[in-house]
């Protein structure tokens, strides 16, 4: 089948998942996946999609000219769609560029990441799609119509972390694909990571206490990406004063009248090998970041970023009710109650208790879902075949005839 995968334009996460799936595919078949973004090329670069492979959609914002603004209230809003503008000529023009593109490259079923507008142009122009469900409660009716006219839904986060409130028709109609594979890097001994903290600063100080980090000395990353990272940056006075003798290092943007609350304040392509060998990570709850984190025993501190629908508080709320996270607040009381060594050890020992019976099954079962979804997007010619014979059986539906 030929695939096809709109991307929304915020942030880079959307056009990341594409490149996720399409590396399952075998490389002859990889040409017949093309994604659709308004994302700008210097937003993203693809790894495994070729530029002929990439459409790159008019914008949709709000012009001046519009009749009516994409959000004009109840009386003119239709309750399928988040955001609507009338007499958009942007908007006019990447409707029919999807479409005419859809039409010229024969797509046989798009993936829709994010967007319940081209959800239903799709439906109305009768192309088969698949809604990708991010995190959260997305009880809207927008969100439940994109639900509702999707062949099926592609959650890319394992059933454990769905939702309490989601539906149950919601859930049945779901393929849960677990958080999707990244592309592989080798990770790094030890003590080729210290060799790298050491390049990340020139402070002598702190290269002594790297040096006595093995025995003596605990790291604690703060990883942040540049949507909310301020929320985080308050608590560096706090997590300071709780580790004073810890290296903290952050990653990503900081503001600069806490910079003094950190050892290391860094930008890096990686932060893989943070994660494995650092004893303490305080970050946000965005869906990239938490995939990296997930099979790894260090200690986790969340600190979601207030987002529509919820979705990162879902995340937390579910990572900290399976013990594999603890939220700020439970981190302050555990550290009034004992010195610092003690709760780093605790944490320690905590969390490893759960790697030990969770991470080697989930390493193991890690990606099987969706590499068993896209091999049977490689294995059918039609949509229709594909439909009735592997993804209803998968969902245990039948629709009515």
């Amino acid at each position: 089948m030929r695939i096809g995968y709109y991307a929304h334009h915020h942030g880079s996460g959307h056009c990341r998942q594409a490149d996720k799936l399409a590396v399952l595919l075998p490389p002859e078949l990889r040409s017949q996946m093309t994604v659709f973004t308004s994302l700008p090329a210097d937003g993203y670069r693809f790894s495994s999609i070729n530029n002929e492979h990439i459409v790159r959609l008019d914008a949709e914002d709000e012009r001046p000219d519009d009749v009516l603004a994409g959000r004009a209230g109840e009386y003119w809003q239709p309750s399928c769609l988040h955001y609507s503008p009338v007499g958009n000529k942007d908007i006019q023009r990447r409707s029919w560029q999807l479409l005419d593109e859809i039409h010229q490259r024969q797509i046989d079923l798009i993936i829709i990441d994010v967007s319940a507008e081209v959800a239903m142009l799709c439906r109305t122009a009768s192309v088969p799609y698949l809604y990708v469900r991010l995190a959260g409660e997305r009880d809207d009716a927008p969100h439940l119509n994109a639900f509702a006219g999707a062949l099926g839904l592609l959650a890319p986060y394992p059933k454990a972390l769905e939702a309490a409130a989601t539906p149950d028709w919601v859930r049945q109609k779901t393929l849960y694909l677990d958080f999707l594979p990244r592309k592989a890097q080798g990770l790094p001994s030890f003590c080729e990571f210290m060799e790298e903290l050491m390049t990340l600063t020139h402070d002598d100080a702190i290269h002594k206490q790297l040096v006595a980090s093995v025995d003596k000395s605990s790291i604690v990353t703060v990883i942040k990406g540049y949507g909310g990272h301020e929320a985080i940056d308050a608590k560096l006075p706090k997590l300071r004063q709780i580790l004073p003798d810890a290296i903290i290092v952050s990653l990503g943007p900081i503001n600069d009248e806490v910079r003094h609350c950190v050892d290391i304040a860094a930008h890096v392509d990686d932060v893989t090998p943070f994660i494995a060998y650092s004893h303490l990570l305080l970050m946000a709850c965005g869906l990239n970041a938490i995939a990296q984190a997930y099979d790894y025993a260090t200690p986790l501190i969340v600190l979601p970023d207030v987002r529509p629908h919820r979705e990162q508080e879902v995340m937390a709320e579910a990572l900290i009710e399976q013990g594999r996270a603890l939220s700020w607040p439970q981190f302050i009381a555990k550290a009034s109650s004992m010195d610092t060594q003690n709760l780093l050890s605790s944490l320690s020992i905590n969390n490893k208790s759960i790697a030990h019976e969770q991470t080697a099954l989930m390493s193991k079962q890690a990606n099987l879902a969706a590499q068993r979804f896209m091999n049977s997007i490689a294995d059918y010619i039609s949509v229709k075949d594909w439909f009735q014979d592997w993804l209803l059986p998968q969902l245990d539906l039948k629709p009515k005839k």
